[in-house]
C-alpha cells in the first residue's frame, strides 16, 4: 500500500476539468467507447467484447488509458451527466478528447461537473490499484497518498483578433459559447493556435437521449448558424417515414426534432455516416472539421485530407466558427506511423478480409497511428478501405492509419516505429471470434458505414432475383444520394424484388426497434464495426460473415460458423 512518503516520487498530473469528487475506483487496461459501449440510461458497460462488460460506472472514479471508438461518446457522457448516472470522475494517462469534451459541455452549459484528469504513468498505476479515490482541484488522494494536479496553462493558446472577438461576444452569444468550448478543448490538447477549416461534418445529430436535443436547441436558441459548408451524419430515424414505420413518438419525435434543429442551423440534410461518398469529397491536404470515427479515419488515411477526430458537440462549434484546434492529425507529427504492422494475408483474400484486418489492426495499435504492410497486392477497392477504416476505429483511438503501397501518406513513418505481426493464425482466430454464434439467422445487416452504390449492386447481383426467406429480414442502410443513384440504374428495383429493404437516414449504429425487427435474436453482417457494437446496441447475437454467408442466410434462414476459403 502506498504511503505519503511515496508522493514525492509521483510527478504532477493535469487537471483538465477541475472539481471535487470521490468514489470507488474502476480501472480499465483497455479503452472503451461510450457510444455502443455504455448504456446511456444506466451507466452500465454493454460492450460484450470489453473486459469490463457488465460493470456499472455511475458514481465511480473511472480510469482508462484513453477512450476509443465513436465520436458520439461525448453525447452519451452528457446524457449520463444530465440523468445523474455519470462517473464521479474520469482519469486518463494519455491524451483523450471525446469524453473530455462531453464533460466540458456538461460543465460549461449545464452546470454538471465531472472532473477530468490526466496522470503520468506511475501515478495512474497507483490510483488504478486503489480501492477508492478522492479528487480536489489540487490533488488526487488514495490510501494516504497525495498526487498533485494543476490545470493546463491558460496562456499557451494564442487567439487571433477574430477568435478573440467571438470569445468576447462581439459576434453573438452562440459564437461566444462555441469559442469558449473550442478554447477549452484546445488548451487541454496542448494546441497553441486554432486553424481554419473549409467544411464540417456533424455527428452530434444522432439521438443518444434528451441531452443531445437540449444542447442543439440551446445553441439554436442562441442564434447559432454554421459558417462553413456542413454535412450531417446519419440520424436516429428515417426522417420522412418514421411514423409510418411504427416508431414511438416518444423516441421518434425528439430524434426528428434533433435533426431539424441542425438543419435550421444551416447544416445540409445529407444524413450519411459516409460523407466521403458524396460528390464533393475533400481533397488531399484540405483542412476539414469532421466528426464520426469512420469518416475521420477514411478522410485522413485514404483521401489525405486533414482533420482531428472531433467529438460530438465540438463538431458544431467548429461549424459555427470555421475554426478548430490546431492539434492532432492536422499536424505532421501526429500523422506519422508509430507502429509497423505486418499482415500475413493469404492469397485470394476476399472483401471480408478488410473489416477483419481493420479490427485486428486496431487491437495491435490501440493508441497510435500504424503502417499496415503486406496488403498492396490485394488491391483494395474504396469499399474495402471503407470497411478497413471503420473496423479500425472501433478498436483504436488513432485518427488514421497508413497502408503501404495504397494510401497517399504511407511514407510518413516515425524513425522509432516498432513492429508487430498479425499472422495468418491470428487472422483465423479473429475471424472465428467474430463469426461465432447461432446458425439460425433472423436479420442480415448491410451498410455500416452506409453502403455504396457498388455494394448495393453487388448484393443485388448476388441475390440474382431470388426472394429472401419470408421470416428473414434483409436491411441495407445507405445515404440518400446512393439510394437515388440506385433507383436511377435499376438496382433498387432488383433489391425490392428480392425483398430487401433499403433505408435512408439511419445507420446500424443508430437504428432501433421496430425498424430493427422486434423479434430478431440473431444477426449476420459484413461490417466489422457493427459486429463489434451490434451486440451491445441491439441485445442480439451478431456475427461477422462474408457477403456469400449473408446471401445464404437471406435465402435459407441459416448459415454455419465457418472460415472463408482463403483462411482454410
Amino acid at each position: 500500500m502506498p504511503t505519503s512518503a511515496d508522493s514525492s516520487r509521483l510527478a504532477q498530473g493535469l487537471s483538465i476539468l477541475s472539481g471535487i469528487a470521490c468514489g470507488p475506483v474502476i480501472a480499465m487496461d483497455e479503452g472503451l467507447s461510450f457510444w455502443g459501449g455504455v448504456d446511456a440510461a444506466t451507466g452500465m458497460v454493454i460492450d460484450v467484447h470489453h473486459p469490463r462488460h457488465g460493470v456499472p460506472l455511475a458514481g465511480a472514479v473511472v480510469l482508462m488509458p484513453t477512450s476509443r471508438g465513436s465520436c458520439s461518446g461525448s453525447g452519451v457522457l452528457l446524457e449520463l451527466a444530465m440523468a445523474g448516472r455519470a462517473p464521479a470522475a474520469l482519469i486518463f494517462c494519455e491524451p483523450e478528447d471525446t469524453l473530455t469534451l462531453g464533460a466540458i459541455v456538461a460543465a460549461e452549459m449545464f452546470g454538471r461537473l465531472i472532473p477530468v484528469l490526466r496522470l503520468p504513468a506511475a501515478a495512474f498505476a497507483a490510483v488504478a490499484a486503489a480501492g477508492t479515490a478522492s479528487i480536489t482541484p489540487e490533488s488526487v488522494e488514495i490510501d494516504g497518498l497525495r498526487i498533485p494536479v494543476a490545470p493546463p496553462l491558460a496562456d499557451a493558446l494564442a487567439l487571433d483578433a477574430c477568435d478573440r472577438a467571438m470569445l468576447d461576444g462581439a459576434d453573438g452569444p452562440a459564437l461566444q459559447q462555441a469559442m469558449r468550448i473550442l478554447a477549452a478543448m484546445a488548451r487541454q490538447q496542448g494546441a497553441t493556435a486554432l486553424t481554419d477549416v473549409t467544411r464540417a461534418h456533424i455527428d452530434g445529430c444522432i439521438y443518444a437521449g434528451p441531452a443531445n436535443l437540449v444542447f442543439a436547441e440551446a445553441m439554436e436558441g442562441l442564434g447559432a448558424r454554421v459558417r462553413v459548408p456542413t454535412t450531417m451524419n446519419a440520424i436516429s430515424v428515417d426522417r420522412q417515414n418514421w411514423q409510418a414505420q411504427g416508431v414511438s413518438p416518444d423516441f421518434g419525435g425528439p430524434a426528428a426534432r434533433l435533426a431539424d434543429s441542425y438543419v435550421r442551423m444551416g447544416c445540409r440534410p445529407t444524413f450519411t455516416c459516409a460523407p466521403y461518398l458524396l460528390d464533393d469529397a475533400p481533397a488531399s491536404g484540405e483542412p476539414i472539421g469532421w466528426s464520426e470515427s469512420n469518416a475521420v479515419i477514411f478522410a485522413n488515411s485514404v483521401l489525405g485530407a486533414r482533420t482531428a477526430k472531433h467529438p460530438d458537440f465540438l463538431d458544431l462549434c467548429i461549424a459555427l466558427t470555421g475554426r478548430a484546434p490546431l492539434a492532432g492529425a492536422f499536424l505532421d507529427e501526429h500523422r506519422r506511423a508509430k507502429r509497423i504492422v505486418d499482415i500475413e494475408l493469404p492469397d485470394g483474400a476476399g472483401p471480408e478480409a478488410w473489416p477483419l484486418i481493420g479490427y485486428l489492426a486496431g487491437h495491435a495499435a490501440p493508441d497510435r497511428v500504424p503502417l499496415l504492410r503486406g496488403l498492396a497486392g490485394a488491391m483494395p477497392t474504396q469499399d474495402d478501405l471503407k470497411a478497413l477504416c471503420a473496423a479500425f476505429g472501433t478498436t483504436s483511438a488513432a485518427p488514421m492509419l497508413h497502408v503501404e503501397g495504397i494510401t497517399p501518406e504511407a511514407a510518413m513513418v516515425d524513425t522509432g516505429a516498432d513492429r508487430v505481426v498479425i499472422s495468418r493464425a491470428q487472422l483465423a482466430e479473429g475471424w472465428a471470434r467474430l463469426n461465432d454464434g447461432p446458425e439460425v439467422m433472423d436479420l442480415i445487416a448491410i451498410g455500416s458505414p452506409h453502403a455504396s452504390l457498388a455494394e448495393c449492386r453487388t448484393l443485388a447481383d448476388g441475390l440474382a432475383g431470388r426472394r429472401r426467406k419470408p421470416e428473414v429480414a434483409v436491411i441495407v442502410t445507405a445515404g440518400r444520394q446512393v439510394i437515388a443513384a440506385a433507383e436511377a440504374d435499376g438496382t433498387m428495383a432488383k433489391l425490392r424484388a428480392s425483398g430487401v429493404d433499403v433505408i435512408p437516414d439511419l445507420c446500424w449504429c443508430s437504428i432501433s426497434r421496430p425498424v430493427f425487427p422486434a423479434a430478431t435474436q440473431t444477426v449476420i453482417t459484413t461490417s466489422g464495426k457493427y459486429a463489434h457494437y451490434g451486440p451491445g446496441l441491439s441485445g442480439c447475437a451478431v456475427r461477422l460473415g462474408t457477403l456469400d454467408d449473408c446471401i445464404e442466410a437471406a435465402l435459407t434462414g441459416r448459415v454455419p460458423s465457418r472460415q472463408p476459403i482463403w483462411l482454410s
